[in-house]
């Protein structure tokens, strides 16, 4: 089976997205978990949401908010629990408000998105809660207001089956929003 090669506009977001994400990547390593953070560009962004048919008015909206990729590694044999309400979100003037599933439910019903869109845009979301079962991964955004300003990240996961034990506190510093070249 012959592969088509992929459209020019997918292979320059591809470009983008590489080079969007290749100073703006932190990373937490310990025995039981790995956390790695990277912020993206509005191009890039757009370019992906672009190529998945998404309306104008919607990419307009997306490219104005900070998109914080994070990609989580259960490295342990016990369960450890993502719970996003259990993160903070912090810069200079204080205390950021993460811009969740159920802020962006209202908006894209406020904008008439059509289900389909509002689906795969809920797919690119990191979970709200999930447990991690021992040696599993999982990936997806968290979206910040963009402000310009370096933030910090404090993630805290509960371990154990029942979340009975010693919780990991990752913390990241002077995190900042990846801006268009």
């Amino acid at each position: 089976m012959k592969l088509k090669p992929l459209p020019p506009f997918l292979l320059l977001a591809q470009l983008l997205f590489s080079q969007a994400i290749a100073d703006t990547r932190a990373t937490f390593e310990n025995e039981q978990i790995k956390v790695r953070v990277t912020t993206n560009a509005p191009q890039p962004i757009s370019a992906f949401y672009e190529g998945r048919g998404f309306q104008k008015n919607m990419i307009n909206v997306l490219k104005q908010q900070c998109f914080v990729s994070v990609f989580i590694r259960n490295k342990s044999d016990d369960f450890i629990w993502l719970d996003l309400s259990q993160w903070q979100f912090h810069h200079v003037d204080g205390k950021i408000k993460r811009l969740d599933r159920h802020y962006w439910k209202e908006r894209w019903k406020q904008m008439n998105i059509p289900m389909a869109h509002q689906s795969t845009f809920r797919w690119t979301l990191l979970p709200e809660e999930l447990d991690f079962y021992p040696k599993e991964k999982e990936g997806g955004n968290i979206i910040l207001p963009r402000s310009g300003k370096p933030f910090n990240i404090m993630a805290r996961f509960d371990t154990g089956k029942n979340r009975s034990g010693k919780p990991i506190l990752v913390r990241f510093e002077n995190i900042t929003c990846k801006v268009d070249k």
